[in-house]
């Protein structure tokens, strides 16, 4: 019993020395005399001693400063040393209770860079750099590194190839892999995934895939990374066989494996294969990763999975600003663009601050669907936000603005923009072309280059759709002298642009030259060329072109089909109507509403009503133009109480009418002799549907007056336009004068006409005509001489 309260006694006196050590351990730490603390087996220093020992350490340092690492700048904790030799790891502390009073002066009187940063220091000053996405001073500081001596370490380049990965400077990425190579460390996992990302990153693959191929081992991160690395070159197909012999080689995945296969996925439609990787997710336990859950979004909207994606972000615990953005930008990019709206309002309700790339998504919702309100909501948002200035998002408020018709709007923000790239020049320029206003897109354009921005290809297609849209050929071939002096002829896009703007300015030939020099041709250049043989007369040859294009293997889209169908209305060519028809339902194009509303306007053209309303009835939803083409159906073949009845149905269902829609219905007035009911549809024009008459509209209720026999009236009428008559307008009131035999008002009007169209010997041949209808035979004979003498 006395042994065992000996062992507790003795027990005790050895915890209560442990305290008393600790005790004195802390007092210290809090003064910062670490260095005083010797091992417990040798006797603690008195007070005077440890003075004598910081005494002389200080002197040491003084002595030769070179030999000590400076550790102050970057110095995150206060137990760490301020100052430590190199060799030794002596360390000296500026707060301890024990420095001497004249070190502070002595040091202050020292030069800056005398006693060097360590590796480590340097090392967190890169990290920190990077971190704060400051990537161009950390290759800077990096290079201030080498120029003081220090050489790099393992831990020195991670940081530093982060910086050229995100600047995408892959020179300097290059540079700095050989000065790994003469420092032995490639062989390093991190060095070897850092230089991976950095190469893919930077946009090149082989060399990313040179380093991957020699790596001894490789974890989840150098998969991801050259995985991503494929993806972003666009080899989806390539990343998803990368991760198929990841698996193979049984390395598991993991989330940022997962966004690496799934961003693949996406990029080639690959629903089958997005599925299996979800359901490896889910066994995984990866589902709950927001990042991973984003990427599941983005991938089943891109494959047109909508509901998929609902389910995957119903089911998300946690919805960061990128989950969001996934729902928002796949929406609009299925065309629902009233949805993203509502999604974009749900994610402010539940407190999610919108980012630049929410704003570029919704702006463009805002676009789609001509939502200019919101639109201006969306903008006061993005200046609070103070997202103004971001170029993408500036670019996606004029872009908003000219596709809602704004385009002083576009203007207001392209001039108060401060660094204006490439794309803020196209997005204006597209803009003006948008709006109707061509010309001051090509003033816009010359602009350009008096401020020396050089064009790059997406200007060149932008000027080009300029040019095509004011039919300005010569200054088409002027751009296209630039686009060959800039390299840029080969590229698809410019060369199917050039080919559009010279069919669209009626100079088939030169679109043909473009045409025939292409190495690849694209859906686009097959379309502009189906097109512009219409637009020039040459239906046939546009036929020739549609079956050419299918037999090389280029699969029609939307626009081909609406070509084709106009080759065969220009030609009458009702059978090869049939045929295109059938191929249209076999590709899944019958629910394109630009596409009915040319195989309605086709069949009508062909004579085949009944085809035409059976398309009309048998489509699910109806636009403006689908209607339209309706109504010039019945309208063009006489068919006036059809036409007029098909146009009180457009009213009910509160259809917007837009010019073309009056001037077929006008005309159907017109053919079917309807003349007061004409009046009444011209006047409701203004009055109840906010639409301005144009020349056409004119020259509409001209034709109806004069095929009435009421050519005092249409006259009268021509005189009071708001504006000058143009030659169509009193061409129509000419054939009506030959229709009613007035030969002294024809006589008048053909005055009239040549002196706005002096080169038209159409002219002097109707005049002719009333002259034989009226039986003034010698005078049809006097006629004939040039700009009719006679009368003059």
């Amino acid at each position: 019993m006395a042994m065992r309260q000996s062992a507790v006694l003795d027990l005790s006196r050895l915890f209560l020395g442990f305290a008393r050590f600790h005790k004195t351990l802390a007092s210290s730490c809090s003064r910062g005399d670490y260095h005083h603390l010797l091992p417990v087996t040798k006797p603690i220093p008195l007070l005077s001693d440890q003075k004598r020992i910081v005494e002389k350490l200080w002197k040491e340092f003084f002595a030769d400063p070179s030999q000590w690492w400076d550790h102050r700048p970057e110095k995150g904790n206060v137990r760490y040393p301020d100052f430590k030799h190199k060799k030794t790891q002596e360390a000296l502390w500026l707060n301890g209770s024990f420095t001497p009073q004249w070190v502070e002066a002595k040091l202050a009187a020292m030069a800056a860079g005398t006693v060097q940063l360590s590796n480590f220091q340097w090392n967190v000053k890169l990290a920190r750099y990077v971190k704060s996405g400051h990537y161009e001073k950390t290759l800077e500081l990096f290079e201030q590194m080498l120029q003081e001596g220090m050489l790099p370490d393992k831990f020195t380049f991670v940081p530093v190839l982060n910086a050229c990965a995100s600047l995408q400077a892959l020179d300097k990425g290059r540079s700095i892999h050989a000065q790994i190579l003469t420092s032995g460390f490639e062989s390093d996992v991190y060095m070897g995934n850092s230089l991976v990302d950095m190469y893919s990153k930077c946009g090149s693959i082989d060399d990313a895939w040179r380093v991957f191929s020699k790596m001894p081992t490789r974890g989840a991160v150098a998969w991801s990374a050259i995985i991503l690395g494929h993806v972003k070159c666009g080899q989806g197909h390539k990343a998803l066989a990368l991760s198929r012999q990841m698996q193979q080689e049984g390395v598991d995945p993991d989330p940022v494996t997962f966004v690496g296969i799934l961003n693949a996925c996406a990029s080639v439609a690959a629903l089958e294969e997005g599925r299996n990787v979800h359901d490896h997710i889910i066994r995984s336990g990866c589902e709950s990763n927001v990042f991973v859950g984003s990427s599941l979004i983005d991938m089943y909207t891109k494959c047109g999975k909508l509901e998929e994606a609902q389910r995957v972000f119903d089911r998300m615990l946690i919805r960061n600003v990128v989950s969001w953005n996934a729902m928002i930008v796949g929406h609009v990019k299925c065309g629902y663009g009233q949805k993203a709206l509502e999604i974009y309002q749900q994610m402010q309700v539940e407190g999610v601050e919108p980012n630049a790339f929410t704003f570029v998504a919704i702006l463009n919702a805002c676009a789609s669907v001509g939502e200019l309100e919101e639109g201006r909501r969306v903008h006061k948002q993005i200046i609070h936000s103070g997202c103004e200035s971001d170029v993408f998002v500036s670019n996606s408020l004029i872009d908003m603005y000219a596709k809602c018709g704004c385009i002083e709007d576009s203007w207001r923000v392209f001039s108060t923009m401060h660094i204006r790239d490439v794309f803020a020049w196209s997005a204006m320029i597209l803009g003006y072309v948008k709006c109707g206003q061509g010309v001051k897109a090509l003033e816009l354009f010359r602009q350009m280059q008096l401020e020396r921005v050089k064009p790059d290809p997406v200007i060149f297609v932008a000027v080009l759709n300029a040019c095509a849209s004011v039919m300005a050929l010569p200054e088409g071939k002027r751009i296209h002298d630039q686009i060959i002096q800039n390299g840029c002829e080969s590229e698809i896009f410019v060369a199917s642009s050039l080919v559009d703007m010279y069919a669209k300015c009626g100079s088939i030939e030169d679109a043909r030259r473009v045409f025939d020099r292409m190495s690849t041709r694209n859906v686009v250049a097959w379309n502009a060329m189906i097109l512009g043989h219409v637009k020039c007369g040459q239906g046939q040859k546009a036929l020739t072109l549609f079956e050419q294009m299918q037999q090389e293997g280029v699969q029609p889209d939307a626009a081909t089909f609406v070509g084709a169908l106009n080759a065969c209305a220009s030609v009458v060519a009702l059978e090869e109507g049939q045929h295109v028809h059938k191929q249209i339902i076999e590709s899944g194009f019958q629910s394109d509403i630009s596409v009915s509303s040319s195989l309605i306007d086709m069949y009508a053209k062909c004579g085949s009503i009944e085809d035409a309303r059976n398309v009309f009835n048998g489509m699910a939803t109806h636009n403006v133009v689908s209607w339209t083409a309706m109504l010039g159906c019945y309208a063009m073949h006489g068919y006036g109480k059809e036409a007029l009845g098909h146009f009180e149905q457009m009213c009910q269902e509160e259809v917007e009418m837009d010019q073309v829609t009056f001037v077929a219905l006008l005309s159907a007035c017109s053919h079917a002799g309807l003349v007061d009911e004409g009046w009444r549809y011209f006047e409701s024009m203004g009055l109840v549907h906010s639409i301005s008459a144009t020349v056409e509209h004119y020259a509409c209720m001209v034709d109806l007056l004069g095929r009435a026999g009421h050519l005092q009236e249409a006259e009268d009428f021509i005189n009071t336009m708001s504006f000058k008559p143009s030659a169509s307008v009193w061409r129509a009131l000419l054939c009506a004068c030959r229709n009613h035999r007035n030969m002294e008002m024809g006589e008048s009007i053909a005055k009239k006409l040549l002196a706005l169209d002096p080169g038209n010997a159409t002219i002097d041949l109707s005049l002719s005509n009333i002259y034989v209808a009226t039986g003034k035979c010698e005078l049809s004979a006097d006629s004939q001489q040039p700009r009719l003498e006679r009368a003059l």
